[in-house]
């Protein structure tokens, strides 16, 4: 059976998927949804995609559509989860699910009433780096003591990963914080009991805070040190440090290092090296094999309520 799917944002993310989903067997993008009619008709021709519009409405309404995922900007991830539950679509969201904590929920307690897949882009837990450190810890043979983690960007001026100009306010808490702080509860194996933040002054322009730290810890004692920044001139990523007690290691995107430096090969975790692809893999696994997928929303919504926690602190 081919899954028939439709992609929603045809900027630098949605094109990561449609890559990725090239290497995937029956698997067919029917419709392309993007913000503006012309860049999405381009795309769309580009992949082959048969069907281009500007609302997801319009798409929900085709009848072959089994799937929807969703590349849009944060603020309306959920209520578009929503809007494809009800219509009766299994649904991948990236990263942030929501940006507010009830509109989660309300996504996980639709899911759970639909019975649809839903999946959220927790794309850390797929990559052939950190997934290689998870197989030693359900193997035994490595224990987090600390996580030390920096994600690093230089956003002074409202761009995507492509250089492009932003429609969307981008996140440090709600988008860049959920995939550490999913992460770290994710290979500790313990949900987080405290959550500590501090941030930066607030950019006069973009509203946000530019800068901000983060400390957790899990109820089996291991302890985690974010740091996160939009002003960051220098090397941009997320720099991974699993400190533990046979080991340390260091995860920079799909690489992998000892604490030494020595690199270690990570080329045969799985069947892809794109974070990306394997994600969707699963998506469409759990819709085959009618079951809960990693990161579904269910599984990462302890994230969002540390981060609802962590906002308010910030607020007080």
């Amino acid at each position: 059976m081919t899954i028939k799917v439709a992609l929603a944002g045809a900027g630098a993310f949605g094109i990561k998927h449609l890559d990725g989903i090239q290497n995937i067997p029956d698997v067919e993008v029917v419709s392309l949804i993007g913000r503006r009619l012309d860049q999405t008709q381009e795309v769309a021709a580009k992949y082959g995609i048969p069907h281009v519009t500007t609302d997801l409405t319009e798409t929900l309404k085709i009848r072959g559509v089994d799937a929807v995922i969703l590349c849009t900007p944060t603020q309306m991830h959920a209520s578009q989860s929503i809007a494809c539950l009800e219509a009766g679509k299994h649904v991948q969201v990236e990263i942030p699910l929501c940006d507010e904590l009830k509109a989660g929920q309300e996504v996980a307690r639709l899911q759970k009433e639909t019975g649809k897949v839903a999946m959220v882009g927790h794309t850390r837990r797929f990559n052939p780096s950190h997934q290689w450190v998870h197989k030693k810890i359900a193997a035994g043979e490595f224990n987090i003591q600390q996580m030390d983690v920096q994600t690093y960007f230089f956003r002074r001026t409202n761009t995507n990963a492509l250089g492009q100009a932003r429609s969307w306010t981008d996140h440090l808490l709600w988008h860049h914080a959920a995939h550490t702080v999913d992460l770290f509860a994710y290979q500790a194996g313990s949900p987080i009991v405290k959550a500590n933040a501090l941030q930066g002054p607030i950019h006069p322009v973009l509203g946000i805070a530019m800068d901000m730290s983060i400390q957790l810890q899990a109820a089996n004692g291991a302890i985690c040190t974010l740091s996160l920044s939009f002003n960051n001139d220098g090397p941009l990523g997320t720099y991974f440090r699993y400190i533990g007690d046979t080991g340390t290691y260091l995860a920079r995107y799909d690489d992998l290092y000892t604490g030494k430096e020595e690199k270690i090969d990570v080329s045969n975790v799985d069947v892809s090296m794109n974070g990306i692809e394997l994600q969707d893999r699963e998506f469409f696994a759990a819709i085959r094999e009618g079951r809960e997928p990693n990161a579904s929303v269910a599984s990462v919504l302890p994230c969002y309520e540390v981060l609802h926690q962590l906002e308010q602190q910030l607020n007080a």
